[in-house]
């Protein structure tokens, strides 16, 4: 081949992959969309947006328990708070899921020493009968201990699981310990268990007991499924240990009902020039039955709801469109989260990135990424703006929120806002779960961390990554 074709085939592919490169990479924030990031950080501080939404949800329409009068009265709720903010468009879409109601819980120690149990049923669990019923308590201090036993050991007991759940900042020993509540019941059932009965998965000292859901396996026998308070499996170990045996007698009436069909709540303010590309936050819209849903996770519904609305009232209107999207039913099986990944799974290259805020009002400490080698240094740009706020920087291996995980397998990006949920376990699942547990400033903190992160996205040139499953 003679030499100048030769370097002219060069040139082009050379000039091709530098093209290549180029459209890989996005196009940094400029000074002055910088600056606006900052602006709306700083009037996001001075306002008190978030915490008067959660006031509106815990205040009139409380607990919104998947499936009860309080789902239908949230999801009206939303609609409305949508539309009163001013959003461009406001639409539902359907979820349907089965239902479950808690009814009685009684639970008393009958010997050795006669003491009245503070218990909730876990979701999903079956009901004793009406009688109630009575059985030995046989403790273990793990879900694998109890996995380890000889069936011979557990054959029509109760089986109790007394592992305390540890505090800290980021939450972790909530999953060391969770197993006890989500599977316990399948594998003391496997043994020959009556029932089992869990301390409570949540870090405080309260008589209150923390409920959350449970699972059964086709095939194994449903047996009764309850948490004790953290005061009351205390009192249940000093009796084990002085050497007799402990019969405890629990009446809880909790069954299943039939299909409901909620709905998640979506509102966007749509992009001047990208208008089918989005920039997604998160947060669900139900709560359990016990609390007012403030924390879990009315917070999370009123920081990225008042985000958005703060960029549309301080900023000229992005180019890529904000959803946010308000899902039905996380908390007995991530209904919502499944149903918006199935309706949207083609659309998830237009997804630029989600955000999600699940895990209460805490004040966010560090900000992480899953995005490509290319856009770190915009990821970069964007904590200096959140840095101000004492959030440090964080890895480039972000997992989504909860409700993103479906939608994530498709492969958009994600951003982890990690909260200091130091006392979130204090009230996680509980009574407790009440709007005084909310400090307006660490609320007012996390709305002004939302609004800059999603302004900046929503005005990116080019894209972060696209993570398709392996």
């Amino acid at each position: 081949m003679p030499f100048k074709i030769t370097k002219f085939i060069s040139f082009i592919f050379i000039s091709t992959l530098l093209l290549s490169i180029q459209a890989q990479a996005p196009t940094k924030f400029t000074a002055t969309q910088l600056e606006t990031a900052a602006r709306i950080r700083d009037a996001a501080l001075e306002q008190n947006k978030g915490y008067a939404i959660v006031e509106s949800l815990t205040t009139e329409v409380g607990p919104r328990m998947a499936g009860a009068e309080g789902d239908a009265l949230g999801v009206k709720w939303a609609i409305a708070k949508f539309n009163e903010l001013g959003f461009d468009k406001v639409w539902t879409e359907p979820v349907t899921f089965p239902t479950w109601t808690r009814g009685v819980e009684e639970a008393s120690i009958t010997s050795p020493f006669k003491q009245k149990l503070f218990i909730t049923a876990l979701g999903n669990s079956i009901g004793t009968s009406d009688q109630g019923m009575v059985g030995e308590i046989i403790q273990f201090d793990t879900l694998d201990d109890l996995k380890a036993a000889e069936a011979g050991q557990v054959e029509g007991k109760i089986v109790f699981i007394s592992k305390k759940m540890e505090r800290f900042k980021d939450g972790h020993g909530y999953g060391q310990t969770v197993g006890a509540r989500s599977s316990g019941s399948v594998v003391a059932a496997e043994k020959g268990a009556k029932a089992i009965v869990i301390r409570s998965v949540g870090t405080d000292s309260d008589r209150m007991p923390h409920t959350g859901n449970m699972r059964y396996k086709e095939g194994v026998r449903k047996i009764p499924a309850a948490a004790m308070s953290n005061p009351d499996a205390d009192l249940v170990m000093n009796m084990l240990k002085r050497g007799k045996p402990v019969t405890l007698q629990m009446t809880i009436t909790s069954e299943s009902g039939e299909d409901y069909t909620s709905h998640n709540v979506i509102g966007e303010i749509t992009g001047s020039t990208y208008p089918d590309e989005v920039v997604a936050l998160g947060a669900h819209l139900d709560s359990w039955d016990l609390g007012t849903g403030a924390i879990d996770d009315g917070a999370g519904v009123g920081i990225v709801m008042a985000a958005a609305d703060l960029i549309q009232e301080k900023a000229e209107r992005p180019k890529r469109t904000i959803r946010v999207i308000l899902f039905a039913n996380e908390e007995q099986g991530l209904w919502g989260g499944k149903a918006y990944a199935e309706a949207h799974k083609n659309e998830f290259k237009q997804h630029i990135v989600a955000a999600e805020s699940d895990f209460g009002a805490g004040k966010i400490y560090k900000f992480s990424t899953k995005f490509k080698p290319e856009a770190l240094a915009v990821a970069d740009q964007i904590h200096s703006v959140l840095e101000p706020l004492g959030i440090e920087r964080g890895t480039n291996k972000a997992g989504p929120g909860p409700d993103f995980i479906h939608s994530a397998k498709y492969g958009m990006a994600v951003v982890a806002l990690s909260q200091d949920g130091t006392d979130y376990f204090d009230y996680h699942h509980t009574p407790n779960d009440t709007l005084d547990k909310i400090n307006p400033e660490s609320l007012t903190q996390n709305v002004a961390t939302y609004s800059a992160f999603a302004y900046l996205m929503a005005n990116l040139e080019g894209d972060v990554g696209f993570f398709p499953a392996q």
